[in-house]
């Protein structure tokens, strides 16, 4: 029987579009939320606090920051970091741009560092080959949440005396050699956006057990002011000073309220998402593509699913099947152009192509499949049948 593409007018395998991710809120949220705005402290209030305490013991740390989103979490843990003008952090180029631009933001230059060809984190052996006397810290990524090599990456920044900050967004609820992401670098940085395991609408978390960098995250997050409107109502003062400059990254306790309630789901939420994996790295292994890679002594997150699409096997490239898959109503996406690829650090900045090559190759093969804990059985099948239906039409 022949099978015609939707992309060629055939009937796609869905009626309805499937995006590549969704939040998932229920009733209980929207009450808390609500319990708040009937309440006198919409931000700065205590519900902060709450969420801060409750998602640092999840991680298993001392101490828990909340900001205004995962990029403000990257910001001041570079900030805490203590990067300044001339400095250089190391970090990989196969990452949403955050990662990078955190260290333009305090005037620091971003080295990047070339991915491992399996789980396509970033390389320890490449991170040790791009230390100069100039490096002050590593941003190392839990792409698609699969935590990265932390125990040879540590030994890296004890050797040459730097901060390890882990760039955790995929990885809430992932575990590397069974202890929770969040207490295994000095600074580890989370995203709550709505894609993300968790979400507080837009919103970012810092998670370290060193007091020194607490205190001066809640100053930065507070245009650099050392005491909240809270804390000054508590005392009935009104006298206070900025010490840093300072940025307005506040995190709502409207936002913590919702932060609070999914965080109670946070455990079924990856276990769903892991789930959908196993059935995907079962259903899909006979396809043209290479499936994510795991590693024994860790648990992903499954923020994403990635695969590389093999093109020696199949008639067109990536962007041929993207549409294909879109036309199907399967919401596929692309996770990431390499950052320096992108104008501002190719033009502006003057980096060039060939920098991380591993990164490079795999750039154009890669394809991100729908994944988040609200997907039905039937949304996972219909995936799995488009995948099928598309790879195999235009295998060679």
């Amino acid at each position: 029987m022949k099978v015609t593409l939707a992309i060629e007018g055939g009937s796609p395998v869905r009626d309805t579009y499937l995006p590549y991710a969704q939040p998932w809120t229920n009733d209980k949220d929207v009450n808390a939320v609500a319990e708040v705005l009937r309440s006198t402290w919409l931000t700065t209030g205590p519900m902060v606090e709450t969420f801060e305490e409750r998602f640092a013991k999840y991680a298993d740390t001392w101490f828990a920051v909340a900001v205004s989103n995962g990029t403000a979490a990257l910001h001041a843990s570079v900030f805490a970091a203590g990067v300044k003008p001339g400095d250089e952090v190391i970090t990989t180029p196969l990452t949403f741009v955050a990662s990078a631009n955190c260290v333009l933001y305090q005037g620091g230059r971003p080295v990047f560092a070339d991915v491992q060809p399996d789980t396509l984190n970033i390389d320890p052996q490449k991170v040790e080959e791009s230390v100069t006397p100039k490096t002050r810290a590593i941003v190392a990524v839990d792409y698609t949440g699969l935590p990265c090599d932390l125990s040879e990456l540590r030994d890296i920044a004890r050797r040459h005396n730097l901060l390890l900050i882990e760039d955790a967004a995929h990885a809430l609820g992932a575990t590397y050699r069974g202890v929770r992401i969040g207490s295994l670098a000095d600074l580890t940085t989370f995203s709550l956006h709505p894609v993300k395991q968790v979400t507080t609408g837009e919103g970012g978390m810092v998670t370290t057990d060193k007091r020194a960098y607490v205190e001066m995250m809640k100053a930065f997050r507070n245009h650099g002011i050392t005491t909240s409107a809270r804390e000054r109502e508590a005392k009935g003062a009104w006298f206070y000073e900025m010490t840093y400059l300072g940025y307005n990254y506040r995190l709502t306790d409207i936002q913590c309220a919702l932060g609070l309630s999914q965080l109670e789901r946070l455990d079924a939420f990856v276990e769903r998402r892991r789930q959908i994996a196993e059935r995907y790295t079962r259903e899909l292994a006979d396809l043209p593509v290479t499936l994510p890679v795991q590693v024994p002594d860790r648990e992903s997150a499954w923020h994403l699913y990635v695969v590389r699409l093999n093109l020696g096997a199949l008639r067109v490239d990536r962007g041929q099947v993207f549409a294909a898959l879109r036309a199907e109503n399967i919401g596929v996406n692309v996770h990431y152009i390499p950052v320096y690829w992108h104008p501002y650090y190719s033009e502006t900045l003057g980096y060039r192509k060939g920098l991380c090559l591993e990164a490079e190759k795999a750039y154009p093969r890669l394809l991100t499949l729908p994944m988040f804990p609200k997907m039905s059985d039937k949304d996972v099948a219909d995936v799995i049948e488009a995948m099928h239906k598309v790879l195999t039409f235009y295998a060679r």
